[in-house]
């Protein structure tokens, strides 16, 4: 048998399906959210972007995200096609923001056309970014705790309103086909792909790893690691907030999100994961859909001797075989 080495047995694993809270007004909170923007356009500039690389187009987007905020993205396609492609949106890990364009191929040539999301107020630790977070509210000082007192003032509120309004700039942008659209994240990003599948319509695909922000309650009790660790730590200063933390927390698990999901979902999670521990991604992939009470396609691929890293090219090779049956680009063939 199989054995996380920090977490419960893969048997178990398979059947953790956790009663995770879910707030009586969740799908009020979000409506009123996602319709409290200006009556914008979702782009709000294209403009081509000079790299040096023959094999791919880039351009540089500004699309209206959280209070119609500008935020940056790199829209990036097969040069020279001219053809509408199926789309990837590709949400980046916390603490990492869209960096420089190039820095992130795979999707473009494989076919698709691609947005890599920036991470509003997040750029610095791990990698570039241009979109700042010019919101303030109590909380603590990392984003995983900024404005956490409240879920109005909670960075994920914006984060994830962000990941949805990016959805609505790749369908505006030329040479997307909007009907094929997936959402794409490892980490932080895999925990915005499973928001934006739940508040997201006629969403084509999600790719998800190691997600992050699922069994937010059980996660900051399980490990020390940031960012949930960096929960913890908040709430070991300020002990009398737990409660308010919770109720907080609680609008923005991607378990919840999960639930209410419906687009076909690929998984992948590294059983010795002391980031985002693996019971807490399989409660998003055990409850996947279970609101509408469909079955989706659906796939869960695990790496008994791997952590936050996941199956690496492995399991890209196994999510581009995967999409490519579910969304395929135009002209490839079935092999």
């Amino acid at each position: 048998m199989s054995r996380a080495s920090i977490d419960n047995s893969l048997d178990q694993l398979r059947r953790y399906a956790p009663a995770v809270v879910e707030p009586a007004d969740f799908d009020r909170f979000w409506r009123a959210t996602l319709t409290a923007a200006p009556a914008t356009p979702p782009l709000v500039r294209v403009r081509p972007e000079p790299t040096g690389l023959r094999l791919v187009d880039v351009w540089d987007v500004t699309f209206a995200g959280f209070a119609g905020e500008p935020v940056r993205a790199w829209y990036t396609r097969p040069a020279g096609v001219q053809e509408p492609l199926p789309a990837v949106v590709e949400y980046p890990g916390y603490g990492r923001g869209r960096g420089l364009p190039g820095e992130r191929l795979i999707w473009p040539v494989a076919g698709y056309a691609h947005l890599l999301v920036d991470n509003r107020g997040q750029a610095g630790l791990f990698s570039r970014g241009d979109t700042p977070d010019p919101h303030d509210a109590p909380g603590g000082p990392s984003p995983a705790t900024r404005g956490i007192l409240t879920p109005d003032d909670y960075h994920y509120r914006r984060l994830i309103t962000d990941a949805v309004r990016a959805v609505d700039a790749v369908r505006a942008l030329p040479g997307v086909d909007p009907a094929r659209v997936a959402a794409v994240g490892n980490s932080q990003g895999g925990g915005l792909a499973l928001a934006a599948a739940g508040l997201v319509d006629g969403l084509a695909a999600l790719l998800v790893t190691a997600p992050f922000l699922c069994d937010i309650q059980r996660a900051i009790e399980l490990t020390e690691a940031s960012p949930y660790g960096e929960i913890a730590r908040y709430l070991a200063v300020h002990r009398e907030a737990e409660e308010q933390v919770r109720h907080t927390l609680s609008y923005v698990d991607g378990v919840t999100f999960a639930r209410r999901a419906t687009a076909p979902a690929h998984f992948g999670i590294g059983l010795r994961d002391e980031v985002c521990p693996p019971s807490t991604g399989f409660a998003a992939y055990n409850q996947y859909a279970a609101a509408g009470g469909s079955a989706p396609l659906r796939e869960m691929h695990t790496y008994p001797f791997n952590g936050h890293e996941g199956g690496e090219a492995v399991h890209v090779r196994r999510q581009l075989r995967w999409l490519d049956a579910v969304i395929r680009p135009a002209g490839t063939v079935a092999g």
